[in-house]
């Protein structure tokens, strides 16, 4: 096995309007894991586009710290900020993205 397929073993895309999520499994020389979220956000630039892109590390050892003070921040937001928002709109509008996007790779 090459350095580049050893190195990322698990990718997850997530599509938020004109930014995507990458969250990527990559493996150490040593095989130990972690976690790199990348946010890349599209910008026009003459007839095509140019990507800005910022990435974060994670290790193992902050994971369960990580994912509970991104829990607890976000359930502040929503029951203590923002009590009143229906956040499952956000849903059901990512859904009709998706399927916009769809339909336009359609041939007709």
């Amino acid at each position: 096995m090459d350095e580049k397929d050893r190195e990322k073993i698990y990718s997850k895309r997530v599509r938020a309007g004109k930014r995507t999520y990458f969250f990527d499994v990559k493996s150490t020389r040593t095989n130990d894991y972690y976690l790199t979220i990348t946010e890349s956000r599209r910008h026009p630039q003459g007839e095509g586009f140019v990507y800005e892109k910022h990435k974060m590390f994670l290790y193992k050892e902050d994971f369960d710290k990580f994912v509970e003070a991104l829990q607890e921040t976000v359930d502040h937001v929503k029951t203590e900020l923002m009590p009143d928002v229906d956040f499952s709109q956000f849903v059901q509008r990512e859904r009709d993205e998706q399927d916009d996007f769809a339909s336009e790779l359609k041939w007709e």
